[in-house]
Parts: structure tokens; C-alpha cells; sequence
């Protein structure tokens, strides 16, 4: 499996992003994924994750201003990023392996992209 993530930039504070992760060398919905914030100085964290079953999870930090889903004929996952703040800046990554148990855990995943870098100006 490898994992390309695009769609980071520079935004307002206030503003929407879309970040996508683009699957290839399997079929990505039989794998359970999360995309991962670090922000800068500190550690991974997962802020959205969706398994192979389709159920989702975020962290409370984002609840109610993110949105994640897979396009299956894509094989690609998005994360729709509304009311952005200035703690959202940071490198996003694309993580996901076949099973997680707690999905929003950053090492429950083997298989990481390169990252986008996502910037929140005032």
C-alpha cells in the first residue's frame, strides 16, 4: 500500500481545506486509516480516522469542523477541513494498515505518506 496525500496550503483562519489521500497498490477500503496532525514541536496525533467497516472517529478538537470519508471508485480518503484554527497548522499524513484497534492511535499504522502541510494565518 502506498499513500500520497495532496491539498495542503497556506489559509485564513476561518477558512475550509480538503485533503485527500490517494491509495494505490491495494484496495483501500478493506484498510482501516486515520490522518494524523503534527503540529510543529510536538507529537503525532490522529484527528479523524475511518475503518474498513465504515465507522468514523475524531478528536474532540476537531468535532463538528472536520469531515472524513472514503471515495471507494477513487480508492482515495478525504478530510474536509471547515473553521480552521491556528492550532490546526501542521503537517497532515495519510496513515493506515489493515486493522487498527484504536483507530485515531497514530502507531496502530504501518503504512504513512509523505504528508501535506497545512498553515493557519490570522
Amino acid at each position: 500500500l502506498q499513500l500520497m496525500e495532496s491539498g495542503g496550503d497556506s489559509v485564513q483562519a476561518g477558512g475550509s481545506l480538503r485533503l485527500s489521500c490517494a491509495a494505490s497498490g491495494t484496495t483501500f477500503s478493506t484498510y482501516d486509516m486515520a490522518w494524523v496532525h503534527q503540529a510543529p514541536g510536538k507529537e503525532l496525533g490522529g484527528v479523524a480516522a475511518i475503518n474498513n467497516d465504515g465507522v468514523i472517529d475524531y478528536a474532540e478538537s476537531v468535532k463538528g469542523r472536520f469531515t472524513i470519508h472514503k471515495e471507494r471508485a477513487k480508492n482515495t480518503a478525504y478530510l474536509l477541513m471547515n473553521n480552521l484554527t491556528l492550532e490546526d497548522t501542521g503537517k497532515f499524513y495519510c496513515a493506515s494498515d489493515t486493522y487498527a484497534e484504536d483507530t485515531l492511535r497514530a502507531d496502530e499504522y504501518n503504512y504513512w505518506g509523505q504528508g501535506t502541510q497545512v498553515t493557519v494565518v490570522s
